[in-house]
């Protein structure tokens, strides 16, 4: 009888310290709480099941800049003034008329212009040249105006001169082909106003004259055995210009050698790179 009761106590102190049904203590860290048929959680669990951080913008000055530069002629106006016209020839009480020649005095309207012996004519090397000098200084920025297209007739001497002013342009260069008949002529030059009638035919186009010379002789071009730059009073298209002017000779087209030359499109190409290089110089 005392055994039974002794086994019976003993048996009620063992049930109280594990109730039945109750789990046997977890690992230390691991709340209670966890269903038994999950895996337990890790002290890292809940930072891997978050969203990522955002990785933070790279600094402004690592960053490679998206913007296209500002055009380097964008603020640059040309007159490019082809000399002569294709119609010239079919016309000539039109171009006989006297002008103003901007000195008090008058001249023709216009000419035919020169030839090759062969006869290659002033009025399309020019045109080729002005409308591919035309294109190299647009795709720099600069606007670009020619006094004539391809064809046509004039216009005079007077109105090309007025061209920069009428146009608010910032320069004017006249582009020509001398036709010296002296012996052995060759080479270009640039004319200037001999005695300026305003501040923009004196200083301003004598530098213009410098940096076109400079650069035709860069590409290869051999200067007037008369001097690279000379000075006259009597072109009206120099005289009417109130803005810095040049009037090209690129060629001597009774030169057999250069009239040879001038009819190959890629010595026109050369030209014309040397003409928009020297107004590039000329406007930095």
């Amino acid at each position: 009888m005392l055994l039974a009761v002794a086994l019976s106590l003993i048996g009620i102190l063992l049930g109280c310290s594990s109730p039945a049904g109750t789990p046997p203590a977890t690992a230390p860290g691991v709340p209670l709480s966890a269903a038994p048929d999950q895996p337990p959680a890790t002290a890292t669990t809940g930072a891997a099941s978050a969203p990522p951080a955002p990785v933070a913008p790279a600094a402004s000055g690592d960053a490679t800049p998206t913007l296209t530069p500002l055009a380097p002629l964008a603020d640059l106006r040309v007159v490019l003034d082809p000399g002569h016209n294709a119609g010239n020839g079919a016309a000539a009480a039109t171009i006989a008329r006297p002008v103003a020649d901007g000195r008090g005095g008058t001249k023709a309207c216009n000419t035919t212009g020169t030839a090759t012996r062969d006869g290659y004519p002033e009025h399309a090397f020019t045109y080729d040249v002005a409308d591919r000098t035309r294109a190299l200084l647009e795709a720099e920025g600069a606007t670009v105006i020619l006094t004539r297209g391809p064809t046509g007739v004039g216009p005079c001497v007077d109105v090309r001169g007025r061209s920069p002013q009428v146009n608010d342009a910032d320069v004017m260069v006249s582009i020509h082909a001398n036709g010296s008949e002296s012996s052995a002529p060759h080479g270009f030059f640039a004319i200037v106003v001999a005695t300026p009638l305003n501040d923009a035919q004196g200083a301003p186009s004598r530098a213009l004259a410098a940096d076109l010379v400079a650069a035709l002789e860069a590409s290869g071009f051999s200067p007037s055995a008369g001097g690279a730059l000379q000075r006259r009073d009597d072109l009206g298209t120099l005289n009417h210009a109130t803005r810095p002017a040049v009037l090209l000779e690129l060629a001597e087209f009774r030169n057999p050698a250069e009239a040879r030359a001038v009819q190959d499109p890629a010595v026109r190409q050369r030209y014309a790179e040397a003409v928009a290089a020297g107004i590039t110089a000329w406007a930095r």
